[in-house]
């Protein structure tokens, strides 16, 4: 799918990202798929079945469904599955498809794009479906990626990966803190200087760029949505110098705040 133009790419109404209730089940379908479906799993445990082949799935577990599958599903109930699902189709030939399934383990990109697709709709957004092709587009891209590359022993443990992605994910949630290296280490239990090298290594960049990147996009948000202006923003994700902000912010997305305001 790397050749095929984001404007080829039909966006279906069949998106979300929900929480399954305890007696959740997907039948099999009668029919087969019509279109292209991304499904992946944020967490929980189940079971997914494609086409007759079952597969034991939990945190990280993605399929792209094609067309002329036949699809069923279900759940642990005391362990509900936690699902991102978008539909969509494909007016293009394709040449190179995505695997029907893989398990992700870098994740933090991957869970971001998603994110990022549905909260376009969420509310009436600029350019949203041009926007929306893009990062499916990008999706896609990751997917093929992770297909197509040699697998790398990686040195570090499944213990060490949890860990950071944990305090990956405790930036992300948390981007009005003023994290220091020091106390983000302690939570991983490990030294600073090997925490902020395997960080680097693991997320793709530094502890501080990755920071910076949560508190501007949390700004984006606030400043889109909340209804806040450009001091309150500030302030409420730790910034004492409203000029420092907004030059921060501008350099990361190209306008002020008060353009995306």
């Amino acid at each position: 799918m790397l050749e095929i133009s984001p404007d080829s790419i039909k966006l279906l109404p069949a998106f979300a990202k929900i929480v399954c209730e305890p007696g959740w089940r997907w039948a099999r379908r009668e029919k087969p798929m019509a279109n292209f479906d991304l499904f992946y799993v944020w967490s929980g445990e189940g079971e997914v079945e494609v086409n007759g082949v079952h597969y034991q799935v939990g945190k990280g577990s993605c399929f792209l469904f094609r067309p002329g599958d036949y699809t069923s599903a279900t759940h642990h109930p005391q362990r509900p599955l936690v699902l991102t699902y978008i539909h969509f189709a494909v007016e293009d030939e394709i040449r190179q498809t995505p695997k029907r399934y893989r398990m992700l383990y870098d994740t933090v990109d991957f869970e971001y794009m998603l994110s990022r697709y549905v909260r376009l709709f969420l509310v009436s957004t600029y350019a949203a479906e041009t926007e929306a092709r893009l990062v499916l587009k990008s999706l896609l891209i990751q997917l093929l990626r992770a297909d197509t590359q040699v697998p790398v022993e990686k040195k570090a443990s499944n213990q060490l990966t949890e860990a950071i992605h944990e305090i990956a994910n405790y930036i992300r949630q948390n981007p009005g803190i003023a994290h220091r290296v020091e106390d983000l280490s302690t939570r991983a239990q490990l030294s600073p200087r090997y925490f902020s090298m395997k960080f680097k290594e693991m997320i793709g960049m530094s502890v501080q760029s990755y920071m910076i990147r949560m508190r501007i996009e949390r700004a984006k948000h606030l400043l889109m949505h909340a209804g806040m202006n450009v001091t309150e923003v500030a302030d409420a994700l730790g910034y004492r110098d409203i000029f420092f902000f907004s030059r921060q912010f501008k350099q990361y997305t190209g306008k002020s705040p008060s353009e995306i305001r």
